[in-house]
């Protein structure tokens, strides 16, 4: 047993590590484009903070387990709307609502968020709910993208093209190759885990590797503190969250059979569409998520781990 938490615990700090080596060259990458940086980390960001649930997510498809994908990217919304993103506004200051992300350009990313589990209600996933899943995400991303993006500066394209990438790019491919090696170890980890204490892997992806997958967000936390804005990490959570509906329907494509669901999502859909309306009445009212609004959404995110573990339990 020892030997397999202490594996459980590598595989996690090992996707600390790839995903941290990754996001910084991201960064550095995005800097010399000049875009804005809530654009850049909603795109760019988003996609490579995802890369631990894409690689966690493709080990459990090639091990015919595809509930703990989609457990898992349930869950990791979950814990970006009412754990990381309330926890970036408690512990520093509050969040400021950019420009880019006011009107339809909010309201489309938190439906996105919320797709997965609205399709999944039924206990079944099918290609055309993973054809609806990746069809809004490309239209949220199109939409977000306009307003400060390649397309209303083309030329930023020849800026691009002259960026030396090759040295940050390598450092890219390293940290991904580091995060599906532990992603791997989470599988695996997580399947002995669920035949030992009895408990799903749906149940333990929901609840334990969603926080898993969701260090490299939770490192930005910290990394906020020391920043003048937190609006790098802002985009970065919802990009994340936005391309997690993008990798339900890639893997469920990838997976190439209907995946029968063995667990009900009644609870997850309850607290992720109250977390995602709260979320979007405190950002419409002034334009911030304040301390205060965080505090709340946090405490849901807490009433939701208590129920569903007595759920279980009972």
């Amino acid at each position: 047993m020892l030997q397999h938490i202490l594996l459980y615990i590598v595989s996690f700090v090992g996707i600390w590590i790839g995903a941290g080596l990754a996001i910084s060259s991201v960064e550095k990458l995005s800097h010399r484009l000049r875009l804005s940086s809530f654009i850049v980390s909603f795109l760019v960001l988003g996609f490579f903070t995802s890369i631990s649930e894409f690689s966690v997510g493709i080990n459990a498809v090639l091990d015919n387990d595809p509930e703990i994908f989609v457990g898992n990217l349930i869950g990791a919304s979950i814990v970006l709307f009412m754990l990381v993103i309330p926890l970036l506004a408690i512990t520093g200051k509050q969040i400021h609502i950019s420009k880019e992300l006011r009107g339809i350009n909010l309201v489309l990313p938190l439906i996105v968020v919320a797709v997965p589990v609205l399709l999944s209600l039924d206990g079944v996933v099918s290609r055309i709910d993973a054809a609806i899943s990746l069809i809004l995400y490309g239209i949220s991303a199109f939409i977000i993208e306009q307003k400060r993006g390649f397309t209303s500066n083309p030329a930023l394209l020849k800026q691009f093209a002259k960026a030396s990438v090759g040295l940050e790019f390598g450092k890219i491919i390293a940290g991904i190759g580091v995060i599906f090696a532990s992603s791997h170890l989470v599988v695996t980890e997580t399947l002995y885990f669920s035949g030992a204490f009895g408990l799903s892997p749906f149940l333990i992806s929901l609840l334990l590797v969603a926080i898993g997958t969701n260090l490299p967000e939770l490192s930005f936390i910290f990394r906020s503190l020391f920043m003048k804005s937190n609006q790098v990490a802002f985009g970065d959570y919802l990009g994340s969250a936005a391309f997690n509906t993008f990798l339900y329907g890639f893997l469920t494509l990838f997976y190439g059979r209907t995946i029968l669901l063995t667990n009900s999502y009644v609870v997850s859909l309850t607290f992720l569409i109250v977390g995602l309306i709260l979320f979007y009445i405190f950002a419409r009212s002034k334009h911030t998520i304040s301390k205060s609004e965080a505090a709340g959404l946090f405490a849901i995110y807490v009433l939701f781990l208590f129920t569903e573990y007595y759920l279980h339990k009972g």
